[in-house]
């Protein structure tokens, strides 16, 4: 009777975390829809989300957020072409090339890396890195360049991670058949254990992109934050994160409402990569 009814506790309390779970994201879901959908059905979708100014305090005012919606882009596809190749690689170090005191220096610092905030990342980028783009293109530092190499470092925790995790779940066999049909070490890892694990590699490339689409603190410190549309990789521009942290403690009315749209607009992003991530995920496990 007692181990049934500390069964029946335990799976109360389970039913209970996933449901509170379940209920947070429903309630997410109804703040920022409810706040901005209203809003971009008033002004209009095609103007809002692809409206070239943002300037709410003129008369009248324009919500354009495509500035902002380019600036996220840009910053995050320098992310991914600076850190994916660098994130697979390591994974692939560590999980098929690094000796054990190597690999524990190496996977401690990694996990270390992902604990760290992102407004220490922010301030390192600050003092190291727009100093150094500075003196290699001018200009004030803060730019897109700076923005994505910043964004690089950060996402390289979750491709590291989860692309060393699919690496080492590749079946053996696969390994020693190829090494058995006279493959070196290298020739094995890279044509056969790679590809065999490149649906865990490319889930961990999406969660990098949604790591990067969402980061607001450590952009605010490089990114250059200018509501305009980007001109060049060595200029300052806003990503929509940042574009709702910098004008949210004074926006009222409209303008608040209109940063609520640019919300709605970013969780729609953020779904669309999760649902990218789980058909992946699906795919790779049949």
């Amino acid at each position: 009777m007692k181990n049934k009814f500390i069964d029946t506790f335990m799976k109360n309390i389970f039913i209970i975390s996933a449901m509170t779970s379940i209920i947070a994201i429903v309630l997410i879901c109804i703040f920022i829809f409810a706040g901005g959908v209203p809003f971009i059905k008033e002004y209009g979708l095609i103007n809002f989300l692809f409206g070239t100014l943002w300037k709410p305090t003129d008369t009248p005012p324009s919500y354009g957020i495509l500035p902002m919606v380019l600036g996220s882009l840009y910053i995050t596809t320098g992310a991914i072409i600076l850190g994916v190749p660098i994130g697979i690689l390591t994974a692939l170090y560590l999980a098929k090339f690094c000796n054990k005191k190597i690999y524990k220096f190496l996977k401690s610092s990694v996990n270390l890396m992902a604990g760290i905030p992102s407004i220490v990342y922010g301030l390192f980028a600050l003092t190291v890195i727009v100093p150094f783009i500075r003196g290699i293109v001018g200009g004030t530092g803060m730019n897109i360049i700076t923005a994505s190499i910043l964004l690089a470092i950060m996402i390289l925790p979750t491709i590291i991670g989860i692309s060393e995790a699919a690496i080492r779940a590749v079946p053996e066999s696969y390994y020693e058949g190829s090494i058995a049909l006279g493959a070196s070490h290298e020739e094995a890892v890279m044509t056969v254990v790679l590809p065999a694990a490149k649906s865990g590699i490319i889930s961990s490339v999406i969660l990098g992109i949604g790591r990067a689409v969402g980061e607001t603190m450590a952009v605010v410190f490089v990114a250059g934050n200018q509501a305009r549309m980007p001109n060049g990789i060595t200029k300052g521009i806003r990503t929509l994160t940042t574009n709702i942290v910098l004008e949210m403690a004074y926006a009222t009315d409209t303008h608040r409402e209109a940063l609520i749209g640019t919300a709605t607009i970013l969780f729609v992003f953020i779904l669309i990569i999760n649902g990218l991530f789980s058909i992946v995920k699906r795919r790779g496990a049949n």
